[in-house]
């Protein structure tokens, strides 16, 4: 693993390239795969199910990740600026293919407009990752950083099931809604303000501070404002119509 870790660091951007061709080769595949009828009448209905649907990969895939490197070396999450082992470096590497994947695609797609929100978190996101891979430090704190994926897990499965139509009197989104809760809770909510508070308590002595602070506290009001919306449209909406499909899919 080490003899790998050594050849990744070398040329990290023609590896985290490497798994923006996988993420994008993924993409394709994902249009020979059916769709519910209610998806393929609409072409950015059938975009949005495929650009969902690579998203729940990356995000079963780095968040039972994160959570098992962190369970491997628990130091890390104390040392989010030094410590990380090869299995972390190789995560941080992958996730940011993907999120460089993602932006590409929702730009290209021609819905950058429609979906500024994810593409500003992504341009933090990317940055802090690349200069993670690039500098190998703050390496761990991408990982607890990536602990989000867990409750994006249910995030993506939502929207999936809300471009499906399904009721959300259901027994599957009932039950996904409050897991989508309770993990926004301890898993996204819990990592960023544990990563915030960690910026702050160690600020004199950790390098480019300032700036990580800054992109945190971006992300703080982005996913306070977000969950704000997930509440009222999963547990205290009274029935309003949706001004659009579009607008609909992303509540």
């Amino acid at each position: 693993m080490d003899t790998w870790l050594n050849v990744v660091q070398k040329l990290p951007a023609l590896y985290v390239l490497c798994c923006s061709v996988i993420f994008r080769i993924l993409h394709r595949f994902l249009q020979t795969v059916p769709r519910p009828g209610t998806v393929k009448a609409d072409p950015w209905r059938t975009w949005k199910w495929r650009n969902l649907s690579v998203s729940l990969v990356h995000s079963l895939l780095t968040g039972i990740w994160a959570v098992t490197c962190v369970i491997q070396h628990p130091v890390m999450v104390h040392e989010i600026h030094s410590t990380y082992t090869p299995s972390a470096y190789m995560l941080v590497v992958v996730s940011s293919g993907y999120f460089i994947q993602d932006a590409a695609d929702i730009i290209f797609s021609g819905y950058a407009k429609a979906s500024w929100e994810f593409l500003l978190h992504h341009v933090m996101v990317i940055w802090c990752f690349l200069y993670a891979v690039f500098t190998h430090q703050y390496v761990a704190g991408a990982v607890v950083a990536l602990f989000v994926e867990v409750n994006s897990v249910f995030l993506h499965t939502r929207l999936l099931l809300k471009l499906a139509k399904m009721a959300q009197n259901s027994f599957i989104y009932t039950v996904n809604k409050l897991l989508n809760v309770v993990t926004y809770v301890t898993f996204r909510l819990g990592a960023q303000f544990y990563l915030t508070w960690y910026l702050i308590h160690h600020y004199s002595t950790l390098d480019h501070a300032l700036y990580f602070l800054i992109t945190m506290m971006l992300m703080n009001i982005m996913i306070l404002i977000y969950f704000y919306r997930l509440l009222r449209t999963d547990f205290f909406s009274n029935g309003r119509s949706r001004s659009s499909a579009r607008k609909f899919a992303e509540d």
